[in-house]
């Protein structure tokens, strides 16, 4: 079973979530010239550069600690960008040995290939599989700009920064960040790196789980929902609660940590653990409440609510019952007392009752009691209201699964929207008002079309990580040829990952397919199928944008599946990704400098969308979808439609962006201007003091 990339150590995190490194070890001396130069020159093939202060730090210690320092980081630097792995693709001399190729030498190749595959598995692995013998030609050197990724130099508490904003994150955790908080719980002792504010309940679960002192977060427990996160996590189960938990046979000592943190919950507990009843039923066959039903005696008395299906009045009831009977004034005031149920209700509230200027007044006035990630959800959602033609929604969960619906949503008043939007950007600006002053602030107009990213445990590991939906631009001066690559390793069978990609003119039509069963067009070509990789095996994609653009092609939804089946998690290793390239004959067919992103596919899928690129306006729509293949031998001819769908749905997803937040922040507490040299604080894409890909930075400073 694949566990994926694992955080190896402290630097690896450094580089992951702050783009620094630690010093070396200070020793006395000087480094040589041709050690310095020998490591950017190496850092520099990779994709990385290093900033002025760790390069002067470098340069001011003894050649034999840069050393060291070298090697300990190279391979860090080759994972992050898929350089560990040799790339040798079934035809060497790609692109160029495709696209001269007749017809009949690809068939036959192909043939034989999947010909002897067959034999393999019908006699156990004891047939070799063929692929073509071709020599490697020489290539012309490599000489291509491409944009660096700048190192900087860390001090511990930069890195011990990193845990508390994760921490403070008000959004949920990738898998990535949640082995970071295991990490540092399990390397050193934490107590006094939390802060006093955890707003997400599922990183509290978590910490408590893992904590060798956990009652020092047990009044943090606010509801029974709070307690039952901490039961699955401690079962090694889903604190999101969206998947089942096999819950583990407790101890005593954590039946009665557990009842008694239930039982000193704030509010009605069995209203609350109504909400997940049948959760609720399984667990307390393990926590057996009777046992202390004096002890506890409220939990014991909800659970026999729920066990016993005994008639409860909960608040929800009461609120669809003043709704049924037309009680405006009773519906309002139950969800005025709950002002976060008022928000995910208001829609329906407003579409389904004439006193919209009442309901409008009613929010507003509880609106501060609602937290922010919601607030700026509901705030885009009036925004765009009326101009959605695909409504896309993200189960909760760790696997990316979109739903889409075309149901449009009645239409509703433009007056009703802009009171809406314009209140509830008061009343964020409000609250980020109380928080310290920015100074000057740029905000790069570009961050338009970044996405807040609130949800990202269902994320993929990258080497930049992004919300899904958002959008960038594709650099002009780095070529028009985008090369899509795939690496992997079998399982413990034969293992066929196929990488395609699927071509969609302006109406989201198919325009065509570059797949195993179609390998080259007059604007791009596949390396060739492999469907064996005892050792590893890759495949590459090459598309020319202008050539794409001048033939109708408007969409390309690069994807790879599964072919023979296995989900991804159980390959020693899979990633994908994309590079730029001006010319594509030139150097290696892998050139880690121009990786743009790496992809690590470790989800129990076999289906994965790593990004859409709009051709016409020269983007790049970061997706990060999967899929569960429902057939076997799923190729992108028999999954159009599914792949078609989710490309509409990325490329019409409609979320708050970080421009706009960023702009409330410095309408709140800042002054904007127009250049960035004028400015205290510059927010950017990939340059400023806080930039795109600062998820945590993000979530534990401007979301709160």
């Amino acid at each position: 079973m694949q566990t994926g990339e694992q955080i190896l150590d402290n630097r690896e995190i450094f580089l992951l979530k702050g783009n620094c490194a630690f010093a070396p070890v200070q020793e006395a001396g000087e480094c040589s010239k041709e050690t310095l130069g020998t490591l950017l020159f190496n850092f520099k093939n990779l994709g990385f550069g290093l900033s002025s202060e760790l390069f002067k730090t470098l340069s001011e210690t003894s050649t034999e600690q840069v050393v060291l320092w070298y090697n300990q980081m190279l391979p860090i630097l080759k994972k992050a960008v898929g350089a560990h792995k040799d790339f040798t693709p079934m035809y060497p001399n790609f692109p160029k040995q495709v696209m001269e190729a007749s017809e009949a030498e690809l068939y036959i190749n192909a043939l034989q290939h999947y010909w002897s595959a067959f034999l393999s598995d019908v006699s156990n692995g004891n047939t070799e599989i063929h692929l073509p013998d071709y020599t490697k030609e020489d290539r012309e050197a490599f000489n291509e700009f491409h944009e660096l990724r700048w190192i900087g130099l860390g001090k511990e508490k930069d890195f011990e920064a990193i845990f508390a904003r994760l921490v403070r994150s008000n959004g949920s955790l990738s898998a990535v960040d949640l082995e970071i908080l295991d990490w540092f719980i399990q390397d050193r002792d934490v107590i006094n790196l939390i802060p006093e504010n955890i707003p997400q309940k599922e990183t509290l679960a978590l910490l408590i789980a893992k904590l060798k002192a956990p009652l020092a977060l047990v009044n943090r427990m606010k509801t029974a929902t709070d307690v039952l996160r901490v039961s699955a996590a401690i079962s090694g189960g889903d604190v999101s609660l969206a998947a089942n938990t096999r819950f583990k046979s407790f101890s005593k000592s954590e039946r009665r940590f557990l009842l008694s943190a239930l039982e000193q919950c704030t509010g009605d507990i069995t209203e609350d653990m109504l909400r997940h009843k049948n959760v609720w039923i399984k667990l307390g066959e393990r926590l057996h409440p009777g046992d202390f039903k004096h002890q506890f005696s409220r939990s014991f008395e909800a659970f026999n609510v729920l066990r016993n299906n005994l008639p409860y009045a909960t608040f929800n009831s009461q609120v669809e019952g003043a709704l049924k009977g037309q009680d405006t004034e009773e519906t309002l005031r139950l969800l005025k007392s709950r002002p976060g149920d008022f928000a995910r209700r208001l829609d329906h509230i407003l579409r389904t009752r004439k006193e919209s200027k009442t309901i409008i007044e009613s929010f507003l006035a509880v609106a501060d009691r609602v937290a922010t990630p919601l607030l700026l959800q509901l705030r885009q959602h009036f925004v765009d209201r009326n101009s959605k033609t695909l409504r896309v929604f993200f189960p909760k969960g760790q696997i990316a699964k979109v739903q889409v619906s075309e149901k449009e949503l009645p239409t509703m008043s433009n007056e009703t929207i802009v009171a809406l939007a314009e209140g509830i950007g008061s009343v964020l600006r409000n609250r980020f008002a109380k928080l310290g002053s920015l100074g000057k602030v740029f905000i790069d107009p570009a961050l338009a079309g970044i996405n807040v990213p609130f949800a990202q445990r269902s994320s993929s590991r990258s080497l930049k990580t992004l919300a899904r939906g958002s959008s960038m631009t594709l650099p002009e001066n780095e070529g028009d040829t985008l090369r899509f690559f795939l690496w992997w390793k079998d399982s413990d069978r034969r293992t066929d990952i196929d990488l395609s990609a699927l071509m969609l003119r302006e109406d989201f039509s198919h325009h065509s397919t570059i797949a195993y069963y179609d390998l080259k067009h007059d604007y791009g070509c596949h390396s060739g199928d492999i469907t064996s990789a005892p050792n590893g095996a890759c495949e590459f994609i090459d598309v020319d944008l202008g050539k794409l653009k001048a033939d109708g092609v408007r969409y390309i939804v690069s994807n790879v599946m599964s072919y023979t089946g296995q989900p991804f998690q159980e390959l020693p290793e899979c990633f994908a990704g994309w590079m730029m390239r001006e010319s594509p004959q030139s150097g290696e067919v892998f050139e880690a400098l121009s990786v743009k992103n790496k992809v690590d596919l470790v989800s129990d899928a076999k289906i994965y969308i790593p990004v859409i690129i709009d051709v016409d306006e020269r983007k790049v729509f970061w997706a990060d979808l999967v899929g569960t293949n429902p057939r076997s031998a799923s190729n992108v001819s028999n999954q159009m439609d599914t792949l078609t769908l989710l490309a509409r749905s990325v490329m019409e997803l409609n979320k708050p962006n970080l421009f706009d937040l960023f702009r409330m922040h410095a309408e709140a507490r800042g002054q904007i201007v127009s250049n960035p040299k004028d400015a205290d604080l510059v927010f950017g894409i990939n340059d400023g003091d806080v930039t795109a890909f600062m998820g945590d930075v993000i979530l534990s400073e401007y979301l709160i």
